[in-house]
């Protein structure tokens, strides 16, 4: 099966591309392949002319088009896997989807106007859960005694429901990448699969000597009363604080000395029925950073792995169940502008015969089970309902 490459959606091209640009080269690589998928990423936008060797030149801006041929830019798609593999941390269950690839890198160049493809019908099956909700509990419970022991302050646990299909999936998959206030909305596919992704969360943009990431983490339905409560929450507001902490440190990585700031911390924005909590964390990048060196310094994402980051990875490793697949990983655009990546949360998946959804929450001291595999739920529930149509 192959399934179509849609580029109707901000994260695959900018905005004034879409529809006007062509496959020019792509780059795939799996956990077991050989190479580091940093390292690998930056060769390969190398190879093509894309100056990526030192992102603080990048002056910002976006892709104004082109003649036919010319260089627009590339998608970049990273899993958690692939992030982990980056810094030499533990990997995780294997994918539960195994043909999308662990790091995909698709090179484009401008082209006349297509017509857009036709997606033909499909038909969903029944949603399976890869561990029941007490499964979920008790790993919940178990990142508790983690925290009690002292081995970790936070682990993000990660739930994953699989339904098999039939048909043609482009336009569920499309509609998913369309759900209200996924800033990072798009679909990136390849011979036998497609990612879907609705994400709200940048997980690092770098224009004009500034790197900057938006970390989001605290949850309500998006009512009033969920408003106060989001607001007023002494756990959810802690939670927040230690990986807005640990973003600092990421950052640091590969910033001037002094210069990271954090530029708004604890701000309501909303995800379809959700009040999330986000921060704006930013830094003047150091000379001579590449986009090996930002990818090591920032993925996987601390709002999906927790803190420390290397000890909540052992966690997730030892917890879940199946692998996070292209989800809590990195997809976005890298041009010679600027580099925008969103966090894989929100994100769908699509194999030969089967759709992956992956969900899940931060886990603190004051966590409660029950609760958060309420959280779970509802931040799946939107990608459920897309893909019904």
């Amino acid at each position: 099966m192959t399934i179509r490459l849609s580029l109707t959606a901000p994260p695959v091209t900018p905005r004034n591309c879409q529809g006007t640009v062509r496959v020019r080269d792509r780059l795939e690589w799996r956990v077991g392949d050989p190479g580091d998928p940093a390292a690998l990423a930056e060769e390969f936008l190398t190879l093509h002319r894309m100056p990526v060797a030192d992102l603080s030149l990048l002056p910002g801006g976006s892709c104004p088009g082109g003649p036919d041929g010319s260089l627009c830019g590339a998608a970049v798609l990273l899993s958690g896997a692939g992030g982990a593999a980056a810094i030499g941390a533990p990997t995780g269950a294997p994918s539960p989807s195994p043909a999308v690839p662990d790091l995909v890198v698709v090179v484009y160049e401008h082209c006349p106007p297509a017509a857009p493809a036709v997606s033909g019908g499909w038909r969903l099956g029944a949603w399976a859960p890869s561990w029941s909700t007490r499964q979920h509990a008790e790993a919940v419970a178990s990142v508790r005694a983690a925290i009690g022991r002292g081995d970790v302050y936070q682990v993000n646990v990660v739930g994953h429901w699989s339904a098999s299909y039939t048909g043609d999936p482009s336009a569920a998959l499309e509609r998913v990448a369309a759900i209200e206030g996924a800033v990072y909305g798009g679909v990136v596919s390849g011979d036998g699969w497609a990612v879907a992704c609705a994400s709200p969360e940048t997980l690092v943009s770098v224009a004009a000597g500034r790197v900057q990431s938006r970390p989001i983490k605290g949850t309500r339905p998006a009512t009033e009363q969920g408003r106060r409560e989001l607001l007023a929450s002494a756990k959810e507001r802690a939670e927040h604080i230690m990986i807005v902490d640990l973003v600092r440190n990421d950052l640091a990585l590969v910033a001037r000395t002094g210069s990271v700031r954090v530029e708004e911390l604890f701000a309501l924005r909303r995800w379809v029925g959700l009040w999330q909590a986000e921060s704006v964390v930013a830094a003047d990048l150091s000379g001579g950073v590449g986009l090996a060196g930002v990818l090591r310094a920032v993925a996987p994402g601390g709002s999906v792995t927790g803190a420390p980051k290397r000890a909540a990875l052992a966690e997730v490793a030892r917890l879940e169940r199946v692998g996070r697949g292209p989800s809590m990983g990195a997809v976005g655009w890298v041009s010679a502008f600027g580099v925008d990546l969103g966090l894989t949360i929100r994100t769908v998946a699509a194999d030969g015969d089967r759709v992956h959804v992956w969900a899940g929450g931060g886990i603190t001291w004051g966590s409660e089970p029950a609760a958060e595999v309420a959280e779970a739920a509802a931040k799946a529930g939107p990608l459920f309902g897309a893909l019904r149509g």
